[in-house]
């Protein structure tokens, strides 16, 4: 993918000229695999100032459905207000990081570009560590309680950080980060390096 970077207050932007090089997820429902889009985690955690093992737990977190371009446009047909992307972006998320950060792509181009779409998630992850209190509950780590923004919003993490505790399917999420973290982690020691497909689908795409 190539990017241009415009300045605008003194920030550099980013913006998505093309998706040149950026795989699509597979139309299989069992051949996505976050790991794919490891050198663009880092590329845009480094960009972000966040953490590259928050930015790809968040990936895995939401890769319980398919993210392939196609099926997201048939799911958005079914159900206008559903979210986009590998990072599972809604509408209202993805224009408050527009607006906030000069994006030049729109919300539907999520669907069709998984480098952006891991870009947009990690400019909301550090919007989200900026509004988070630096003293918080020490019943979860930082990169925690940003996870459980990027899930339920900006109000309710602020809330965690105080000690309310979180409802059944933001405890859900938590428990899928924490078990998530060792494949988020080994699908981060890829990134100086391209994904390897499997054989099948290497012969497949022949």
């Amino acid at each position: 993918m190539t990017e241009e970077a415009t300045v605008t207050s003194g920030e550099r932007r980013w913006r998505p000229t093309g998706s040149d090089g950026v795989r699509t997820p597979p139309l299989r429902p069992g051949g996505y695999d976050p790991a794919d889009y490891a050198a663009h985690v880092v590329h845009s955690a480094e960009r972000t100032g966040i953490s590259p093992l928050l930015l790809m737990g968040v990936l895995h977190n939401e890769a319980y459905k398919p993210h392939h371009p196609l099926l997201e446009r048939l799911w958005q047909w079914w159900k206008p207000g559903a979210s986009f992307g590998v990072a599972n972006m809604h509408r209202a998320t993805f224009e408050q990081v527009r607006r906030a950060h000069g994006l030049t792509g729109r919300w539907e181009d999520l669907r069709d570009d998984p480098a952006f779409a891991v870009h947009a998630a990690a400019l909301y992850l550090a919007d989200l560590d900026r509004r988070l209190p630096r003293r918080h509950s020490r019943r979860y780590a930082r990169d925690e309680l940003l996870a459980l923004g990027y899930n339920t919003g900006e109000r309710n993490m602020r809330a965690f950080a105080r000690g309310v505790p979180p409802g059944p399917m933001a405890r859900s999420y938590l428990r899928r980060l924490r078990e998530n973290r060792h494949r988020a982690a080994e699908a981060l020691a890829t990134a100086d390096r391209p994904h390897r497909r499997p054989a099948r689908e290497a012969h497949e795409a022949r």
